[in-house]
């Protein structure tokens, strides 16, 4: 008997940690070092290249709170 088995590679989280209520998600990006300049956020983000909450946002002023998680470039980061 033959069995298939699947292995997915469990992704890490980055903490990103804020003391405000939300962060808004070009702030966030600029925030990690992700982009190096505002303009550069906006642009990743209308290009669609950013997901948040595993889909993908073109809203640079989509408000972030604890739990959320936004991915760009391979990394994974999440709200707290």
């Amino acid at each position: 008997m033959i069995m298939k088995v699947t292995v997915s590679k469990k992704e890490k989280s980055i903490p990103v940690e804020i003391s405000t209520e939300f962060i808004k998600l070009e702030a966030a990006l600029k925030f990690v070092n992700a982009t190096e300049s505002g303009g550069m956020a906006k642009a990743v983000i209308q290009d669609g290249l950013v997901t948040v909450n595993g889909e993908v946002c073109t809203m640079r002023g989509k408000k972030l709170y604890p739990k959320d998680t936004f991915s760009f470039h391979n990394e994974t980061y999440v709200i707290c």
